[in-house]
């Protein structure tokens, strides 16, 4: 069987870094993160793939493809590019759009909340409840899936809640929530 129909991996499209969603979970995002996602598709799809299928073509046609780097390179990350647009347009079409923005005053934590806790030492720390393909824990954004959104999630202002973590178990006091739009 010829290569050009064979993927290179068996599991090609899990190659993705991002993890996977927990079965019968939805995915839920906020607005901002959809569009993220939604640009990085546009700029995938619309530039940089028709500028790399020129760049393809180009060196194909250059004759001897076994020894031609443009070719051989090209075609890699068109497969890389390829990859990365099916992930992005299945988790485009399950996402499930929450904008935080129209839940108004509430001083109880939903997805979107941005709520600031302090743990058994003082310190105080902001934490965003976000989706899974926006959380960035080094800016305070975390996926509501993650073990301390789940802890987080339904308490309200002046509640202290258990985390459990590999070290034994913390306790964190909800000092604020408040809803904005991500």
């Amino acid at each position: 069987m010829s290569k050009a129909f064979t993927k290179e991996n068996e599991n090609d499209d899990d190659l993705d870094d991002t993890p996977k969603l927990p079965q019968s979970v939805r995915n839920y995002i906020t607005p901002s993160g959809y569009q993220r996602l939604r640009n990085e598709f546009d700029q995938l799809w619309k530039v940089e793939r028709p500028e790399l299928v020129k760049t393809i073509t180009w060196a194909a046609s250059n004759g001897d493809r076994s020894e031609n780097g443009d070719y051989i390179y090209g075609k890699k990350r068109l497969r890389e590019i390829d990859r990365r647009l099916r992930f992005l347009s299945k988790r485009l079409d399950n996402a499930e759009i929450v904008d935080p923005s129209q839940r108004g005053e509430c001083d109880q934590v939903f997805f979107g909340a941005t709520v600031m806790i302090c743990n058994d030492q003082g310190e105080k720390q902001i934490y965003s409840i976000v989706g899974m393909d926006e959380a960035d824990p080094g800016c305070g954004r975390i996926s509501w899936i993650s073990p301390l959104a789940k802890a987080l999630l339904k308490a309200r202002e002046g509640d202290v809640v258990t985390l459990h973590t590999p070290g034994g178990m913390e306790e964190l006091e909800v000092i604020k929530v408040h809803y904005q739009a991500l």
